[in-house]
């Protein structure tokens, strides 16, 4: 096949915009690249043809994916337990479905953006309402949007209560298409064949400084507004224990004493002042409730250390007319007196991991992670009380679904509390990620959020977005600290939560159907011919 030296460049840009924007991730963690990674792949596609584009996004989105994911291959070979290839097989079928929303993005922008000044409102639009396609298509996989490279940046990120992360991607995606239209005038490229002009790339780097000086001016505005609420809240003095749990242990029988005995040691050590103390998900590797030697040895010693606990446990009931046996990802909710007060199982469940999608058609699908058998729902938007804050509980994955916090603080919740186990990704990209991800729930709600990780990042999280302590990976650790407990006002995006990426995709599927129409009339000869 002959790959002429325009298309050899062409395949240049595509390739570098997908590496680019996953080093403005962690482990890399270059947050200011992702403002130029989509403007590279616009470049290189500026005078492609649609077909070309979707090509082109496609490969920047496998690209960009199979680095940002890397750590699925061991976590498969390792737990799964799947062959190396088979691993990479699986992690090349997710990214090739994710690369699909760059194709489409790509291939939109070309087919319907004619003027390179009108990118600036394109741009973000289009990139938004994919990012909001992604988050529940197919039971959504939001790993990664792009605002959330931006997590370190807190002046740049706080707008993110109005919007939630959508609006801090809408941001760097309007950063990118400006960027795009100064370098085409500077350079005398062209967009379609049509030049940028000096006036659209004057429009477009003042474009850039407002934008940055309103994003900033009310990150610093919302910062000082937080610090006073936080100031003026009622406090909660609360422990968070990092057992560090080799997940190769974690489900052998023979082991289950030692780590009971190892979170009531270090619960020990951190229960002198500590109203509130949190485990990790399944800190408890057996059914809490149901196994009564064990449940009662916990409940007892956590009863004598007179605080509230939070404990991650599988759990299971049974369904008589239907005669069987239902698991959950659950949290138990313990008073200061030993008493199973509530409980919380996990709403969205990893596919593959804790279910298994279309079942009945996939019966050979074996899940990854060791049960008795497939995991169900709970209860969406399910607020756990004790006496001085009502708990938002997410159970791992579910904190990267920006939603589902929302959801339970709009129900009352005034501290966010995720619990996960993140041993699975091992010293990889995957734990800081997730990690990332979650300091956003924060920002967006308004709600100091607590976080307790079985091998790590454990963290407190302050409502402005600020990381006030955290553990590193493979560690056993107990952090304590004085959390603010806000109730009462909400943000903007707790009320009314994906305003921003529901009109993005309303305005694409407008503008989508209205180039359709443009296009079928010059098709067939109407008046209303492009040029």
């Amino acid at each position: 096949m002959n790959i002429t030296p325009e298309k050899r460049t062409r395949i240049f840009w595509s390739i570098a915009s997908g590496i680019s924007l996953t080093c403005a991730f962690d482990n890399i963690g270059l947050g200011f690249l992702a403002w130029f990674a989509l403007g590279i792949l616009l470049f290189g596609v500026r005078n492609a043809s649609v077909k070309e584009a979707l090509y082109l996004g496609l490969l920047a989105g496998f690209v960009h994916y199979v680095t940002l994911l890397y750590w699925l291959v061991p976590t498969m070979h390792r737990y799964g337990p799947l062959s190396v290839w088979l691993s990479i097989g699986v992690l090349m079928l997710l990214a090739f479905y994710l690369a699909l929303y760059f194709a489409l993005f790509s291939g939109m922008v070309v087919a319907v953006v004619k003027q390179p000044v009108f990118l600036v409102l394109a741009v973000p639009v289009f990139w938004v309402s994919l990012e909001y396609v992604k988050t529940f298509l197919l039971s959504g996989f939001p790993w990664g949007l792009i605002g959330y490279s931006q997590y370190n940046y807190l002046h740049l990120i706080q707008a993110a209560d109005i919007f939630g992360v959508y609006g801090v991607s809408f941001f760097v995606a309007a950063i990118n298409a400006a960027l795009l239209v100064v370098f085409l005038q500077a350079g005398g490229f062209h967009w379609r064949n049509v030049p940028a002009g000096r006036g659209g790339a004057v429009f477009c780097f003042f474009f850039i400084l407002v934008i940055f000086a309103l994003n900033a001016g009310y990150g610093r505005y919302k910062i000082e507004e937080i610090d006073k609420a936080v100031a003026d809240a009622d406090r909660l003095n609360v422990s968070v224990v990092q057992g560090n749990i080799e997940q190769s242990l974690k489900w052998d029988e023979a082991h289950v004493a030692s780590i009971v005995e190892e979170y009531l040691r270090l619960s020990e050590k951190a229960a002198s002042g500590a109203q509130f103390i949190v485990w990790p998900e399944t800190a408890m590797p057996f059914y809490f409730l149901q196994e009564g030697e064990q449940t009662g040895r916990v409940l007892d010693a956590v009863g004598r250390m007179a605080a509230w606990f939070l404990i991650g446990s599988p759990s299971f009931e049974y369904d008589r007319e239907k005669d069987a046996l239902w698991f959950y990802n659950s949290a138990y909710l313990v008073d200061p007196k030993g008493r199973v007060s509530g409980a919380y199982d996990k709403v969205h469940l990893v596919p593959f991991g804790e279910y298994v999608p279309l079942g009945d058609w996939l019966p050979f699908v074996n899940r990854m992670v060791h049960s008795i058998g497939d995991f169900r729902p709970g209860a969406a938007g399910k607020v756990l009380s004790m006496t001085d804050a009502d708990l938002a509980v997410q159970i791992c994955y579910e904190i990267i679904f920006p939603h589902l916090s929302a959801e339970m603080v709009k129900n009352g919740g005034s501290l966010i509390v995720n619990i996960t186990n993140d041993s699975w990704f091992g010293k990889t990209a995957g734990p800081r990620q997730h990690f990332s991800m979650a300091v956003f729930r924060s920002v967006e709600n308004r709600r100091a959020l607590i976080r307790s990780a079985n091998t790590g990042i454990s963290a407190f999280v302050d409502p402005a977005g600020r990381v006030m302590a955290r553990t590193e990976l493979f560690e056993t650790a107990v952090i304590s600290r004085s959390v603010p407990v806000i109730t009462g006002k909400q943000s903007l995006y707790t009320k009314y939560m994906d305003l921003l990426p529901v009109s993005c995709l309303a305005a694409s599927l407008l503008t989508l159907a209205a180039a359709g129409i443009r296009r079928n009339r010059k098709k067939h000869g109407g008046k209303y011919n492009e040029r």
